[in-house]
């Protein structure tokens, strides 16, 4: 079984990219062999999703979309083999629950969730904001983990937990997604019920990193961040076999800044 998470930029954008050339989303997933796919950030109302991924959905995959209120923002979504037993979106929360950042969806015994966290800031209102949605969505996947099921919660947390899951950690201290409190709350999640199935696979190595910036170098240097990964409870983690990370062989043939993480899990 392979669960695989990405945020990919916009799906529209992320679909025609290089379209001409065969390299776009769509060829992707034609070319992977996913189970289910976390989306994050397609930056669309339900219709121009569905549309864009019209070729999918007539090869039989199934769509679970919770859209922003806002247009054009934020948006998670889970394709799927088959149909869902059950689609929950958002966490309980009056303030976060339509801004298209969470959403769960059940296949048997399975619980499969999207997540993209708020990116904030150093300080600020924004970075206020970051750590509310922390403090509400901690508790809940805290306790969505203790179930009797298997779960797996990816997606882009906006957070590198450790020195390792970035490559210029020393000059990003004060940055927002290695701030000191983020990282430890990444810590308390995976110590009360919940591991990160690709860092313990690959051990203290660095990277293999998830983002790069579109500017300079950075995808060429390989100058990334890790901030795209699956936690699961460990009922399902016990059975993480394999991860990899789905980079772009070169700067140019990417159709987002972000590139699809990958976990296989034994059935």
């Amino acid at each position: 079984m392979i669960i695989t998470n990405v945020n990919v930029n916009g799906i529209r954008a992320a679909v025609k990219h290089r379209s001409e050339t065969n390299l776009g989303f769509l060829p992707w997933l034609s070319d992977t062999a996913p189970d289910y796919v976390l989306l994050q950030e397609t930056r669309a109302s339900h219709d121009q999703v569905t549309e864009a991924l019209a070729p999918a959905l007539e090869q039989g995959w199934h769509l679970s979309l919770a859209e922003a209120e806002k247009k054009g923002h934020a948006g998670v979504a889970v394709l799927s083999r088959t149909a869902p037993d059950a689609v929950r979106i958002g966490f309980g929360s009056n303030e976060f629950d339509h801004t298209g950042r969470y959403l769960e969806a059940d296949f048997g015994d399975l619980t499969v969730a999207s997540l993209y966290l708020p990116k904030g800031a150093s300080d600020g209102e924004k970075r206020d904001e970051k750590f509310r949605f922390m403090d509400e969505f901690g508790a809940h996947i805290t306790a969505l983990a203790r179930k009797r099921r298997d779960v797996a919660i990816g997606g882009d947390w906006n957070i590198a937990p450790n020195e390792v899951d970035l490559k210029a950690w020393k000059t990003n201290k004060r940055s927002p997604g290695f701030l000191p409190e983020e990282r430890a709350w990444v810590a308390d999640l995976t110590s009360n019920g919940l591991r990160d199935v690709h860092r313990e696979l690959h051990g203290d190595e660095p990277g293999p990193y998830s983002w790069w910036s579109w500017r300079g170098k950075a995808f060429d240097n390989d100058s990334g961040w890790r901030i795209d990964y699956q936690l699961a409870n460990k009922r399902l983690a016990a059975r993480a076999q394999s991860a990899q990370v789905h980079r772009a062989d070169a700067y140019d043939l990417r159709w987002s800044d972000h590139a699809p993480v990958a976990v296989t899990y034994a059935d």
